[in-house]
């Protein structure tokens, strides 16, 4: 649809962002700190590298929104955010911020800080040998296992904001409250969610699995271990 930045693009850039304020954060820590409270030091990270992701990826969403709910609005990114900033203002791009932080920080601090113990926890109480034992196909299985279990508990925890998201984008001058009164609380929570859980987990999972087979394939170990003793 000519939209100019996707999801994936944000994805990215959340990534890159990641790993700058983990090494940020666990050089500030120090290593002994670091050592001891390593989850601390993850969820820091991807926090503060979703809320600057989240404002690139803000305008992106709206116009997406407004074009799947409203087809007629636009054909893309390219007249759809010059059309809601002449009908709107700017700062209609960014209406939904809060609620996307909402959605976009639990699911990154979940997304790393789940998968690290879902790793471990797997190596400790099912894989029935060490890491080190176990074949590099072995391992990516892990990876993709907890990738997948990361997700699901990545789209529970961001869910209600999803909702939120996308109804105050499809319907100018309508507000969070008015939403939750709309809806209700436990709408708010479960519309969706099983759909959103297999689409989350799967992509998780991918993203899990990729990413150790790319470190495989130059010759790095893959992500997480056995829990430290």
């Amino acid at each position: 649809m000519g939209l100019g930045i996707s999801d994936a693009d944000v994805r990215r850039l959340t990534w890159r962002r990641l790993l700058h304020h983990d090494r940020l954060y666990a050089d500030i820590a120090g290593p002994e700190f670091f050592a001891k409270y390593d989850s601390l030091v993850f969820l820091a990270g991807s926090a503060s590298a979703e809320v600057i992701a989240d404002v690139a990826l803000s305008p992106w969403e709206a116009v997406k929104v407004r074009i799947q709910t409203q087809p007629s609005f636009a054909r893309g990114l390219s007249d759809g955010m010059p059309k809601i900033i002449a009908n709107e203002g700017f700062g209609a791009l960014y209406k939904g911020i809060v609620p996307l932080w909402g959605r976009q920080i639990p699911y990154t601090m979940m997304k790393f800080a789940a998968f690290e113990k879902t790793v471990q926890g797997l190596y400790a109480h099912v894989v029935p040998k060490p890491k080190e034992e176990c074949s590099k196909t072995e391992q990516l299985g892990v990876s993709f296992a907890a990738g997948y279990i990361a997700g699901v508990f990545c789209a529970a925890v961001s869910h209600p904001a999803d909702n939120l998201v996308s109804k105050l984008n499809q319907k100018p001058g309508v507000g969070v409250g008015d939403i939750v009164k709309e809806m209700g609380v436990v709408a708010l929570c479960t519309r969706g969610l099983g759909l959103r859980i297999v689409m989350i987990g799967t992509l998780t999972g991918l993203q899990w699995g990729i990413y150790d087979a790319f470190k495989v394939a130059v010759g790095l170990p893959t992500t997480g271990g056995a829990p430290k003793k």
